[in-house]
Parts: structure tokens; C-alpha cells; sequence
């Protein structure tokens, strides 16, 4: 189950507007939500989440660990699967990479591509029920309610190209075998568009690891540019060494994971070789009654070795889409001096 240290438990103490109730049986915060008759304040309708209960207490503890990892100048690895970059999540991401709040990214090969594909292109808002054959006919995917048309795969097709043949040319030259994140790079290098994740993570500096690039439709262009040229090849070998030394220098490391899967796993996977991460939040709904890690709660990590025994941890279910915004606002985006 997650855990509430004494650091969490005294935030939400203060976040409260309540006092710890005692008893002869129970003693801890009382059970109270947010007073509409003081009128509308979103600063403290957030605070109220500490005393509401459920999920919303376990959120309210997430943004108490978060400001930890931040205020302690721990090491952050940020985990997004691509759904979340198909939607407006994105420009959150973005942010967080623009300013350098955090210092490792992964995230699966639609969290690469889509970034891009947004550059040349809007995704539109449309509908859960939109039926696949009408939708296929007009040359439109789904993503949940999110319409994509054809062209911005065409759009990408072109522009990925001419940079597998930059990188071939170097191979072919120096030998050098190029990696995942070296092709990420070299996307967010040649968009020059301030509106990608990648193209501030070239500017700053910050590593985007993909340990699925070969899925999705950047795999589909990695799969034509090697029809073409059977020699060429990617030494994904170098980046599950750079992700995992990426853990070995800072004293302290967190981990915000949003969804599951591969990305969840490698970056917990990273931080073994540090003997654990120190702080860690999920957000996600996957379960654990099937043994899967996607829905592992965090002490099933620490038993692994992969987050610490006396860690700040927790996992919140729930939507991202909601949820994180509302996290970044009063963490991240609310520090007096944020790193620029």
C-alpha cells in the first residue's frame, strides 16, 4: 500500500482547515469537504482534497511528495505513455521540459511522434462513439475522442526520412551506431518548434528515452528506411545504459509515472541500480489483482529493490488529463524561483 510519511501526514495537516480529531478509539483528520457558502477559491478547493477522503486525499498527498522531490533537488523521471501526448497533456510536458523541472523523460513511440506530428498540424477533439468504418473512409483515426487525419502520418513520414538517412550516412561514415534517444534528439534538434517536448529537451539538454521506438508510426518509418537499407541499425544496448546510469550520481532520485507499462517499468528498472528511487507517484487505473506491473502499487516496487523501504510513495487512480494539470500547478508551477 502507499505510504504516508510524517512529511505528508504534516502537510496535510496544514493543508487541512480541520484539527486532528481524538478519541478513545481513532485519533487523525476529520472527514470534511470544501464550503461553497465561503464562495469559489480553487487554491482552497484543492487544499479541501487533504480531508475529503479517497482518492482525493491520496492526490492531495501526491502534490505534498512531489513538492518534496523538488524542495530535497532530487533527480526526476517523468513517464508519460503516448495517449497522454495525444491529448492536451502535452502542453504540460512541454512546459516541465522547457523549464528544466525535470531531468529524465520516457515515454513510449507515440509520445515521440505525435509530439512532432503536432508541429505540422492539429489534432481534433471528436467523439468516444464515432464509428471506425465511416472515420476509415474519410482517412481519420480515433484516439479515444480525439480525431487524427492521414496527412499528419504523411506529414511525419516526410520529415523523419531525410533525418534516418542523416543518421545512416554517420553510421555508414563513423561506424557510430545511432540510438533511440540519439534519433529523438535529432528530431527535436531539426523541428525548431517551440511548441515540441523533444525540441526543448534538445534545447536543454534532457535525455527523452523510447524504449518501444520501433512501435507506432515512427516504427513504421524505421521499417521502411530499413527496407531500404538492411545495414542500418539502432543500438538500443546504449540507451538502457544511458537511462539506467542516469540513476547512479544523484543522491536522491523521484519518479512521477503517469499510465503504465513499459515506461513505468524502465524507469523503476533505472533506479535498482541506485538501490531505489526516494520519492514516487503513479497516476493510473490499472489494477493488481491480475500480477501485472502496470497495476502494482508501490510497495510491490520496494520489494523489488526498485523504490526504497522508508520512501514518500503513493498511487492515485484517476485520470491524468484531470489530475496532472492540477498537479503541476501546485508544484512544479508554483515555486518562487523555478529553473530556467
Amino acid at each position: 500500500m502507499a505510504k504516508s510519511s510524517k512529511y505528508s501526514a504534516n502537510i496535510i495537516e496544514r493543508a487541512s482547515t480541520k484539527k486532528l480529531v481524538k478519541s478513545e478509539s481513532i485519533e487523525g483528520i476529520a472527514i470534511s469537504g470544501y464550503d461553497f457558502n465561503k464562495g469559489v477559491d480553487y487554491k482552497k478547493i484543492i487544499r479541501s482534497f487533504a480531508s475529503t477522503g479517497y482518492q482525493a486525499s491520496h492526490f492531495s498527498q501526491a502534490m505534498a511528495i512531489v513538492n518534496k522531490m523538488i524542495e530535497e533537488k532530487a533527480t526526476i523521471f517523468l513517464g508519460y505513455t503516448s495517449n497522454m501526448v495525444s491529448s492536451g497533456l502535452r502542453d504540460v510536458f512541454r512546459y516541465l521540459v522547457q523549464h528544466k523541472m525535470v531531468n529524465v523523460v520516457v515515454t513510449t513511440a507515440g509520445g515521440i511522434e505525435e509530439d512532432i506530428m503536432k508541429c505540422f498540424g492539429d489534432f481534433i477533439l471528436g467523439d468516444f462513439r464515432a464509428p471506425g468504418s465511416i472515420l476509415h473512409e474519410k482517412g481519420i483515426n480515433r484516439i479515444g475522442n480525439i480525431f487524427v487525419p492521414n496527412e499528419r502520418y504523411v506529414e511525419l513520414e516526410a520529415f523523419v526520412q531525410p533525418i534516418l538517412e542523416e543518421l545512416w550516412l554517420e553510421q555508414e561514415k563513423s561506424g557510430r551506431l545511432a540510438s533511440p534517444s540519439d534519433i529523438i534528439w535529432k528530431l527535436g534538434e531539426k523541428i525548431n518548434d517551440e511548441r515540441s517536448i523533444c525540441y526543448w529537451a534538445w534545447k536543454n539538454k534532457i535525455r527523452i528515452y523510447c524504449p518501444a521506438l520501433t512501435d507506432g508510426a515512427i516504427g513504421a518509418n524505421i521499417y521502411i528506411f530499413k527496407s531500404r537499407h538492411s545495414k542500418f541499425v539502432l543500438d538500443v544496448a546504449e540507451d538502457t545504459k544511458l537511462l539506467n546510469d542516469s540513476t547512479a550520481g544523484p543522491e536522491k532520485t523521484g519518479v512521477v509515472i503517469l499510465g503504465a507499462g513499459i515506461i513505468k517499468h524502465s524507469i523503476l528498472q533505472a533506479n535498482i541500480f541506485k538501490n531505489g528511487a526516494d520519492y514516487a507517484v503513479y497516476i493510473n487505473n490499472a489494477q493488481e489483482f491480475d500480477g501485472s506491473d502496470a497495476g502494482a502499487m508501490p510497495d510491490e516496487a520496494v520489494s523489488w529493490g526498485k523504490i526504497i523501504s522508508n520512501s514518500d510513495s503513493i498511487k492515485v487512480f484517476g485520470d491524468a488529463t484531470i489530475l496532472f494539470p492540477l498537479l503541476v500547478a501546485e508544484t512544479f508551477a508554483n515555486r518562487p524561483n523555478p529553473k530556467l
